[in-house]
């Protein structure tokens, strides 16, 4: 006997998990896309002449009238060498203890990265981080590759959770990156783009091909 109840549940609970999907997903892009206009190419909101900030006195640092990406890079290479602690559980009002993962190593490797990498190439390596956040808006506004969208979207927010969670000055809550992070994580494991996404064309499309043994169509549908 069919179980009416269970058969209506399931549906609600198959169209709730596509809605929430489709809007997580759309969340995600947006996000990217807000951030697209202060690091638009070929400056990169840098200035004219792709200044960056200098260390000052109390850890703190002079702007050195950077702007754009140049400001943000500077900021992430001045704190790198400075102990910061992230995850923090300050439990202290209720008799706990005040918890904390301190991401120093962490952090001293990415400024040597920046210091000899990535700002002296600024040029170049701005384009980079461009391309890889339009591509994290792409993917995710068309359902299209969602699963390489969101491993691009966890590299750069995991890079900036290093660089800059926590931060003193501006302060830069951990949980910001932290949020996109776990967010992006769910839209790799769920492939959202196969609702309401090209992702899902695509998987009917290459369903014959995946079947007759088609290793490029099994490569995309995997990324999809």
């Amino acid at each position: 006997m069919i179980n009416l109840y269970d058969t209506h549940t399931a549906r609600l609970d198959n169209w709730l998990y596509k809605v929430c999907m489709v809007i997580a997903r759309l969340t995600l892009a947006y996000l990217f896309f807000t951030q697209l206009f202060w690091k638009l190419p070929p400056k990169f909101g840098c200035g004219a002449d792709f200044a960056f900030p200098k260390p000052a006195e109390q850890n703190y640092y002079d702007s050195n009238k950077s702007s754009g990406l140049c400001f943000w890079m500077g900021l992430e290479s001045i704190y790198a060498s400075q102990p910061r602690r992230v995850l923090i559980a300050d439990m202290r009002s209720a008799g706990g203890p005040d918890f904390g993962i301190n991401i120093a190593p962490l952090a001293k490797l990415n400024g040597v990265l920046l210091d000899n990498v990535f700002i002296p190439n600024i040029r170049i390596f701005g384009w980079l981080v461009f391309l890889f956040e339009f591509w994290a808006f792409l993917s995710m506004t068309l359902g299209l590759f969602t699963r390489l969208g969101a491993l691009a979207a966890i590299g750069i927010s995991l890079q900036l959770y290093i660089g800059l969670a926590n931060v003193p000055r501006p302060f830069e809550w951990e949980w910001t990156y932290g949020i996109i992070i776990g967010l992006a994580i769910a839209m790799l494991g769920a492939a959202s783009g196969r609702t309401l996404g090209l992702d899902g064309w695509m998987r009917k499309k290459l369903a014959g091909s995946v079947e007759r043994g088609n290793r490029l169509a099994k490569v995309v549908l995997l990324f999809g």
